[in-house]
């Protein structure tokens, strides 16, 4: 395929696109949109449902053993390559230097290694491309610290997290009460409530405070 780039003729032999969500539930469509008005084949164009905190994900992996020099490649933004600043750094060079690829970021026109193939272009490019990896972990960073705060202040008006505890067994408070009284052992009891022990006794223990509470 031949496009004119700035009075320059680029070759370039297949296109591919890489599409990435961090979650089953979240949509692709956005980035998918994006691409439409590209013609890329259907069978080129490489989703990734998961996390972008690394790059061992099984269809970057297959789009990367295809890759040949000239090709090109599409991303939506640099965040759907991925959100670690080091790795992002990497896997651009691992693409433009090792694999000998062009890339294009939609969101960043400045990010589109045929323009500029000269030391200025190349300079230009890499220092884009450093700041917006550092601006993706950073934001990544402040979700994170967002989430902890949200969790914390939750906490602090009584939300519970995680499942809600298992209800004690109809004979737990006779069990008990027989335990205490030393008629049965620790062991014998938690059997009879058919719990281990540390857990006969954690809630023994529980079931106390808040009687005395």
């Amino acid at each position: 395929m031949a496009a004119q780039e700035g009075g320059t003729i680029t070759i370039s032999n297949n296109i591919y696109a890489y599409v990435r969500v961090s979650t089953r539930d979240q949509n692709e469509d956005r980035q998918l949109i994006a691409l439409g008005g590209l013609t890329i084949p259907e069978k080129n164009i490489f989703l990734d449902k998961q996390s972008g905190k690394d790059f061992n994900r099984p269809q970057y992996r297959r789009l990367v053993k295809k890759l040949k020099p000239d090709d090109l490649l599409y991303i939506k933004s640099i965040d759907r390559l991925g959100r670690n600043y080091e790795e992002i750094l990497e896997q651009w060079r691992i693409l433009t230097k090792e694999k000998r690829i062009d890339i294009v970021v939609l969101d960043m026109p400045l990010l589109d290694t045929r323009r500029g193939k000269d030391l200025m272009g190349t300079f230009l490019s890499d220092i884009v491309l450093q700041v917006l990896s550092f601006v993706a972990e950073n934001e990544r960073t402040n979700i994170r610290q967002r989430q902890l705060e949200g969790i914390a202040a939750a906490k602090a008006r009584g939300v519970r997290f995680g499942r809600p505890p298992i209800p004690l067994p109809d004979n737990f408070c006779q069990i008990h009460k027989e335990w205490r009284c030393k008629k049965i052992t620790l062991q014998q009891a938690a059997k009879a409530c058919a719990m281990p022990v540390g857990t006969f006794y954690a809630k023994a223990l529980r079931l106390e405070n808040s009687t005395y509470d």
